[in-house]
């Protein structure tokens, strides 16, 4: 569980500010 939870945030740290953009 605790390595699959690091993956998704490495992969989210890749594009935050897009996602963000795109929810905001």
């Amino acid at each position: 569980l605790v390595q699959s939870a690091q993956a998704m945030l490495a992969q989210a740290n890749q594009v935050p500010q897009g996602v963000l953009q795109l929810l905001g």
